[in-house]
């Protein structure tokens, strides 16, 4: 058995540059998706108000997030390995200030079509949480070895499905997302250093 630690990632490592035009590129991708969805589609997009009170949610439900986040981390070694296998790919490479980027774009464009656009679309329930979350855990999949990351990142999409679901408003996720990928990624790097 090979040690996972080890071992080469399967996406080969990417520069700084290559991983801000992904991200990027997967945005847009993203953004195309759901306006499609939007345009054929018989349903309007979740809606997206500006509240104080909803911010203030969604800040909490990222600190919530990004606690779970980190216990799942101490807690369950597959969860570390993978979580390290993806990060070392996503976050070795870019600088603090890139990790600005790395919290508005997936918040944006993953919430905009996970939740924003999903979620109506298949009825704005529990079924639609469901495999609204699914999806987004099946948009971690890095690679054969990535099944717990998956598997974390559609608990993460069943926090967020259900915080836009009860709010009724996509700013909630958007603002837990952001807030979770901010703060992961800026302890997850300062360990790095």
């Amino acid at each position: 058995m090979i040690d996972q630690q080890n071992q080469e990632p399967e996406i080969p490592y990417l520069t700084r540059t290559q991983v801000l035009v992904a991200m990027g590129v997967t945005a847009i991708l993203l953004w195309v998706v759901a306006r499609i969805w939007l345009y054929y589609g018989n349903f309007y997009l979740l809606r997206w108000r500006w509240s104080v009170s909803d911010v203030i949610l969604g800040m909490g439900l990222g600190l919530i997030i990004t606690i779970l986040s980190g216990l799942a981390y101490r807690l369950c070694p597959p969860y570390r390995r993978s979580a390290d296998y993806y990060l070392e790919i996503v976050l070795k490479p870019l600088a603090l200030p890139d990790l600005i980027w790395l919290g508005l774009l997936p918040a944006l464009s993953e919430e905009l079509l996970f939740r924003g656009v999903m979620l109506p679309a298949l009825g704005l329930d529990n079924v639609a949480v469901v495999v609204s979350s699914l999806a987004f855990g099946v948009l971690h999949l890095s690679g054969p070895q990535q099944w717990p990351y998956v598997i974390w990142a559609t608990i993460i999409g069943l926090i967020l499905g259900y915080g836009a679901l009860l709010s009724g408003n996509l700013l909630v996720p958007i603002v837990a997302h952001m807030m979770t990928n901010w703060i992961s990624s800026f302890f997850w790097k300062l360990r790095r250093v």
